[in-house]
């Protein structure tokens, strides 16, 4: 007797299709379980065979093998206890084998027979719909979950008994409308930052070209507040990017089950001890990591030189392809990482360097908290800029500060200006503009051709903070709705690479 059920596995923010197939034949009396399965799945037959007594079934005294298509791939996680359950019901004949075309089976089994939620439901769903079939059998803690794709019957079920019901006679499991939740405005808004018209002004840049931003200043200036306040004025997910991001969360078992669809950018602050495989993706388990998470999004990090240099230094390759490529025995996964980095960190360990009045750090202790960040990373940040301590009057104006809103509209605006211009490729902002295309895009007239000429040798310019300068001064001029790049647009750009070469060149 031999049934096989449809199911799926996780494969890194995707998932692949695979097939359980289980056979029942006279001989010694024993169950195994083949196909390149991890421990948590090989563990199945003691919480199936449980499940399947106490729910009133019992094993015939046969040989049972039960395997999982295809046998080169890893498979891992809970959610094929379903699926083995119903193929061993199936080959029993307890369930007809017409009723298992056209649908997939997934979910976890508790030894009582409930069947419970488990991670990656989205892209399961996704695999299914472009596979053609017609239904999937779902945990109901993921139901609503599951109903976010259209143009696939979604079944949810709370027990066995109501999975064997259904593809027995038909029966479908009642489920509860999804409740309707008010979505939360977030709490950061520019109006509530006073003062500070640099850092305000390079936010803006940063977010309408989506240009990577670093914050050097003193403890206190309000670095922290800021960046928590760019997510607020980045234009809103479209839905292709909803699902991107859905869909990491999903795999990661973050997606809220009442809120459906990720519906604003993601802000993700990783502490200082996060380790690469936390920031990049990884673990035994292969799982992306923060910097995926943060895809489509801001990526925060916050003290940036306490991290560690060797998890600094694996975000260079992310920065440049925005994906992030892992490699194990397992198979080579990629994970997507378009993100907007943004980092803070103070000039030194006291936070007060250059001001010799109040910094208490030796020349070497400042030439060593620097020397942690390498030069290779700060060519991959298009932006730095020094934040001033916020003055006492500043602080107690009664003006009222320039809201989120207001500055979102301008962001807006000039996205929409680079979406006209790059409507016939694959950029979409300014800061994604490769080398090759500097200058279709950011081509300059003979006066400021000689003005980054003498700025190239002064500044002492690499070939890729030169582009970046440029890319800024792009989006500067969008911002000013000018079409030519000036040299005022060009002094800007400059002014945002003028704070690491205070820092770095000056002390190291």
């Amino acid at each position: 007797m031999y049934c096989s059920v449809n199911s799926a596995t996780l494969f890194g923010v995707d998932s692949l299709p695979v097939c359980v197939e289980a056979d029942m034949s006279q001989g010694l009396p024993c169950m195994e379980m083949v196909g390149a399965l991890s421990p948590e799945v090989k563990e199945a037959k003691n919480r199936v065979r449980t499940a399947l007594k106490n729910t009133g079934f019992a094993l015939p005294i046969k040989r049972i093998t039960v395997n999982i298509l295809p046998a080169d791939i890893k498979k891992s996680g809970a959610g094929f206890d379903l699926p083995i359950t119903v193929a061993l019901l199936g080959a029993m004949e307890m369930i007809p084998e017409s009723s298992l075309k056209d649908i997939y089976i997934i979910g976890e089994l508790g030894l009582d027979g409930g069947i419970l939620p488990i991670s990656g439901i989205l892209p399961v769903t996704l695999t299914a719909l472009e596979k053609g079939m017609k239904a999937i059998i779902v945990p109901k803690g993921n139901y609503h979950e599951a109903s976010l794709v259209s143009g696939i019957e979604i079944i949810g079920v709370s027990h066995l008994n109501e999975v064997i019901s259904y593809l027995v006679d038909g029966t479908k499991p009642e489920v509860k409308d999804k409740p309707i939740i008010i979505k939360k405005k977030s709490d950061h808004d520019f109006k509530d930052i006073q003062g500070q018209p640099l850092l305000r002004r390079a936010c803006e840049i940063a977010a309408a070209g989506m240009h990577n931003l670093l914050l050097i200043g003193p403890p206190g200036a309000g670095k922290s507040m800021v960046a928590q306040c760019i997510p607020t004025i980045l234009p809103d997910l479209t839905d292709r990017e909803k699902l991107e991001v859905s869909k990491i969360y999903s795999v990661c078992g973050l997606l809220s089950e009442e809120e459906g669809l990720i519906e604003s950018r993601p802000f993700r602050s990783p502490h200082h001890t996060t380790s690469s495989a936390g920031l990049t993706g990884g673990g035994t388990n292969i799982h992306p990591g923060e910097i995926s998470l943060a895809h489509r999004g801001v990526l925060f990090l916050d003290e940036l030189p306490e991290f560690q240099k060797s998890t600094l230094e694996i975000l260079r390759q992310p920065l440049e392809e925005k994906v992030v490529h892992i490699s194990r025995a397992t198979g080579n996964f990629t994970f997507p990482s378009d993100f907007m980095l943004v980092a803070a960190m103070n000039p030194c360990r006291c936070g007060y360097f250059p001001d010799m009045t109040r910094c208490r750090c030796t020349r070497e202790s400042v030439q060593k908290y620097l020397g942690k960040i390498s030069q290779p990373l700060l060519d991959r940040i298009d932006m730095s800029v020094r934040v001033r301590p916020v003055g006492y009057d500043e602080l107690k104006s009664p003006g009222r500060e320039e809201s989120s809103y207001s500055i979102k509209k301008r962001v807006m605006h000039v996205q929409k200006i680079q979406k006209e211009r790059f409507k016939r490729s694959d950029i979409l902002f300014n800061s994604k503009i490769p080398s090759k295309d500097i200058n279709l895009y950011c081509g300059l007239k003979k006066d400021e051709e000689e003005f980054m000429s003498e700025m190239y040798k002064t500044m002492g310019l690499t070939a890729r903070t030169y582009h970046k300068v440029l890319k800024v001064a792009r989006t500067i001029a969008d911002l000013a709705d000018k079409e030519d790049i000036s040299i005022d647009h060009l002094s800007e750009a400059l002014m945002y690479r003028s704070a690491d070469k205070d820092y770095w060149e000056k002390c190291l």
